[in-house]
């Protein structure tokens, strides 16, 4: 059994994609498909898409360079500190445990007013999960960031502010690799928490296929955005897609792209 540290070292050495951990399989295939990057030619950016189709062992990319990138997560971030919250305590329950708005006119309206954690990560309400992330604690905060391994693991910045203008960065392919650990509930922390992470992940339906995913926007709770990412899974039937997308957000258009495009190249490589 080749272990996640192995898979993609083989896969590097191959020249296909950058050396990153991995699901614990016995590695395939990979590929560069680059017919998905025209996806994003034709919108009128640059970006990348990774997709790992779990039964053939196959990892797929739109190109072998900004796949292995690392950028902000934004608000991709708000999956790991959701599981970080409720294996603290900090939120005991996703549908119970309320955040009160603060008063501040924000020019998201979904952020403007009192959220439990399922509202706020379906309206990515940024002040939310940096209340949470304060009540965390940077000491926590770092602990499990390293227990997941999640990208450089470095929170400098700021502790609500790390993710977002922060010195934390991350990858297409360790993103990838993350949400596939919280898909198969083998990250280092409670069941618990994973299983109900994963039920209040976004979802999308797309004919007969399901899309659970999170977003991100760098630089929305500014006004400024600049980076749109989309990391999640696929079902579509018994088969299981893991993907994740980032793209330069040049125009206001480019926001909406972020699933547009997701489901673009979900389409192309069979996983929807």
């Amino acid at each position: 059994m080749i272990n996640r540290r192995h898979a993609l070292g083989l896969v590097a050495a191959a020249s296909l994609l950058p050396s990153r951990s991995f699901a614990n399989v016995a590695y395939q295939k990979s590929e560069i498909r680059e017919a998905l990057a025209k996806h994003f030619t034709d919108a009128g950016t640059v970006g990348t898409f990774v997709g790992y189709l779990i039964d053939d062992y196959t990892v797929i990319a739109s190109d072998k360079d900004r796949s292995g990138e690392a950028k902000l997560p934004a608000s991709t971030f708000k999956i790991p500190n959701s599981l970080i919250a409720l294996e603290t305590g900090v939120v005991e329950d996703p549908d119970k445990d309320v955040f009160k708005w603060d008063g501040v006119k924000r020019s998201f309206e979904a952020w403007n007013k009192d959220h439990t954690m399922r509202t706020a990560i379906a309206a990515s309400a940024v002040p939310v999960y940096q209340e949470i992330a304060r009540r965390i604690g940077e000491a926590r905060m770092q602990k499990y960031v390293d227990l997941f391994e999640y990208g450089n693991r470095n929170i400098g910045g700021g502790i609500d502010q790390f993710w977002l203008t922060g010195d934390l960065r991350i990858d297409p392919v360790q993103q990838v690799d993350f949400v596939d650990r919280l898909r198969r509930g083998t990250l280092p922390i409670s069941k618990r928490s994973q299983e109900l992470v994963r039920d209040i992940l976004p979802v999308a339906k797309v004919g007969d296929s399901i899309i659970r995913a999170k977003s991100g926007l760098l630089g929305a709770e500014i006004g400024k955005p600049s980076l749109g990412w989309m990391v999640g899974w696929a079902e579509k039937g018994s088969a299981r897609t893991v993907f994740a997308l980032n793209l330069d957000v040049r125009e206001p258009r480019h926001i909406a792209d972020r699933m547009t495009l997701t489901q673009a190249c979900l389409g192309d490589i069979g996983a929807i």
